[in-house]
């Protein structure tokens, strides 16, 4: 199955509207901490270039203004494969992913504050 029907599959699983990322666009990445478990992820609304998305690995949250760096779309598949499946849920959804558990939710408050 190719990553944009596995895109819809899981926004139509969890009730999403399908909003994608588009392969030039950029993520928010925590490279440091990406083979840390589990892998979360975060999106808020695109502007300027990014999807909104940020990816982390471990239970941390970091505020230091140097924690993400800016990586596109395109090359995802290099540090986190497994959220390509999870890129098209709109604005507001969060991922939490560890071996044997995927967690989905929607958290409204992702469409009021950055990280």
């Amino acid at each position: 199955m190719n990553a944009v029907s596995e895109q819809n599959r899981i926004c139509q699983k969890y009730g999403s509207p399908v909003v994608c990322s588009p392969d030039d666009s950029k993520v928010g990445i925590a490279l440091n901490t990406i083979s840390l478990q589990p892998i979360n992820a975060l999106r808020h609304p695109p502007e300027s270039g990014t999807s909104g998305w940020f990816i982390w690995g471990g239970t941390v949250l970091s505020d230091d203004p140097e924690f993400f760096q800016p990586l596109h779309v395109s090359h995802l598949a290099q540090y986190a494969p497994q959220l390509i499946p999870f890129l098209g849920l709109a604005p507001g959804w969060r991922v939490l992913l560890a071996p044997s558990h995927e967690d989905v939710w929607y958290d409204n408050e992702l469409l009021d504050v950055a990280p």
